[in-house]
């Protein structure tokens, strides 16, 4: 990749989703990635790096989705084989963890998300 100064600068993606992760920029790993829950920054406070035109979009509901279906059907699939399997139990357990789940995921998904989209220069948008 070409930074504005015209020097080749190359960006390495296990650093940058790493970094996505714990919710901080792909890029310093200092500044916040996340003004409030979700909303997204324009610019790392830190190193002023632009990350307003990095677009999630909807790959965030499949990633998050996929994760929690997987782990409700491993619970699911511990339950019946270790005989406790009943529909109560399912309302008890499986409804809540359901819900709390992709609530406690989202952030760090879309931080892993918007880190691979900046080391990969990724964009939904059109370049003008």
């Amino acid at each position: 990749m070409i930074d504005q100064h015209g020097v080749s600068v190359e960006k390495r993606a296990w650093p940058a989703i790493r970094r996505g992760l714990k919710c901080k920029c792909p890029n310093c790993g200092k500044g916040w990635l996340f003004h409030h829950y979700l909303e997204q920054v324009k610019r790392c406070a830190k190193c002023n790096e632009p990350l307003a035109h990095y677009n999630v979009g909807l790959f965030l509901p499949l990633v998050v989705i996929t994760v929690v279906i997987h782990i409700l059907a491993f619970v699911m699939l511990e339950l019946e084989l270790n005989g406790h399997g009943s529909p109560l139990l399912y309302l008890y357990a499986l409804v809540p963890l359901s819900i709390m789940l992709p609530i406690a995921i989202l952030p760090s998904s879309k931080g892993a998300i918007l880190g691979l989209m900046w080391a990969k220069g990724w964009s939904d948008e059109q370049d003008r």
